[in-house]
């Protein structure tokens, strides 16, 4: 699994060159490889990078689904945190703001599809290793190909 599906997903999440460019830096299209490649005081580091840029993608897959403007403001927030220099600040960006994630959950309403990109996003922040990283990145390349973005496509082809 690994890096390919890493990228995999970040290329399905943010299949428009410009979305990816306004989410994604160099350094987070790269961030399971510098995982893999991380010396042992830098590995906390990176795998928090990783979860972040696997939880955006979780996010952005979910706001698509349902153009959810709440889903959109955790996205927001997580593209903020993946900034960050260090895991204090990480966690600062998250702290500082949280009442997007407490949104999330309480004003959202989602079908089959949404809710279990939502259950892969959670299981995102619960991961505490990279086995546990390994299987979401896993379990969401096989749900990839059963989400139904077809609203998305009739509003592109509208504008």
């Amino acid at each position: 699994m690994s890096a390919p599906a890493f990228e995999k997903l970040l290329r399905e999440a943010f299949p428009l060159p410009a979305e990816a460019a306004r989410y994604l830096t160099p350094a987070e299209h790269q961030a399971y490889a510098a995982l893999e490649k991380a010396p042992k005081p830098e590995l906390a580091f990176r795998f928090e990078r990783v979860r972040l840029v696997v939880a955006m993608a979780l996010i952005k897959l979910l706001a698509d689904l349902g153009d959810h403007e709440e889903s959109r403001r955790v996205l927001a927030v997580l593209h903020r945190a993946a900034q960050a220099g260090s895991i204090g600040e990480i966690d600062k960006a998250i702290h500082r703001d949280a009442q997007a994630f407490e949104q999330l959950y309480t004003n959202l309403y989602v079908n089959d599809e949404g809710e279990q990109v939502l259950q892969l996003f959670e299981r995102t922040l619960d991961a505490d290793s990279r086995e546990a990283m390994d299987d979401v990145l896993f379990d969401a390349l096989v749900l990839l190909p059963q989400l139904d973005f077809s609203h998305y496509d009739e509003e592109e082809d509208e504008a």
